[in-house]
């Protein structure tokens, strides 16, 4: 469902513009976020970032910040306790804040911020840069039915957004869906690596490895079938394909395991961040 521009805030002021601010900066403005509207918060920001607030008239580290509609949160989470009086003073009764803030929970927010009030969590991930992000989030009992719908369209600017039922759900979506284009990028890499040792070029293997990693994405956006019905048809029984899965998928040490553990560490540092 497209982002409709009613359905975003009046003013909002972005803390923290890495590159996943960035990104959702860019996604906002794709749908129609007026530039007047937004102000920018980064002590330490990039040579882009301040190209593109000149160009477009986006108020840049100004000197005073009044209270915004919507104030998302995009720090570094170690950076929480060093950055939380200055935001807390910029809260209005009526500010809604958007954290995606890793290991940070809504009680770490509340606790550093005593005008905090209606707070949205959420976790989305890189992709997010090309518009085809993966968010999960959640809301407290403070946040209104129209703040959670200017929260979604702020989130959808730059993918798919699920909403959860619980809090407790958020590290395990930051160990899925925030870290794991960085698995999708290491497969490749091992895949190409493999080519290599099979007796490819490392160039051609590099090149053949990331289209493949791509062209299986798209295919598996633009299918209707379970990544399970499109993993059958591509393997015929007895061939190529199923004497590397057989390695995959039934070797002890295999991709399950090897991803069901990955998964399990990253959702232990997601719990550890939040102190």
């Amino acid at each position: 469902m497209s982002v409709q521009a009613s359905d975003l805030p009046s003013s909002l002021v972005l803390v923290g513009a890495g590159k996943m601010g960035g990104a959702m900066l860019e996604g906002w403005l794709a749908v129609g976020m007026p530039a007047s509207a937004v102000t920018v918060v980064d002590p330490r920001p990039s040579d882009e970032m301040v190209r593109l607030c000149t160009e477009r008239g986006i108020a840049l580290n100004p000197t005073t910040v009044k209270s915004p509609a919507v104030l998302v949160f995009a720090i570094k989470p170690q950076m929480l306790d060093e950055a939380a009086p200055t935001i807390n003073s910029w809260l209005g009764s009526d500010t809604l804040i958007v954290s995606i803030l890793a290991g940070k929970t809504i009680g770490n927010l509340l606790e550093k911020m005593p005008n905090a009030k209606a707070v949205i969590r959420a976790m989305p991930n890189l992709p997010a840069s090309v518009g085809r992000g993966a968010t999960g989030a959640v809301a407290n009992t403070h946040v209104s039915e129209a703040q959670k719908k200017t929260a979604d369209a702020l989130l959808r600017a730059v993918g798919i957004v699920e909403w959860l039922p619980s809090e407790d759900l958020i590290d395990a979506v930051t160990a899925v869906s925030g870290s794991g284009p960085a698995y999708v990028f290491h497969l490749v890499e091992c895949l190409a690596e493999a080519g290599a040792a099979a007796g490819l070029p490392a160039d051609l293997a590099a090149r053949l490895a990331r289209a493949t990693v791509t062209g299986a994405g798209e295919l598996l956006m633009q299918s209707d079938l379970s990544p399970a019905t499109l993993r059958q048809n591509v393997t015929s029984p007895g061939g190529t394909t199923a004497a590397a899965l057989e390695v995959l998928m039934t070797d002890p040490a295999g991709l399950k395991t090897l991803m069901r553990d990955a998964v399990a560490a990253a959702k232990r540092r997601a719990e550890e961040l939040a102190g």
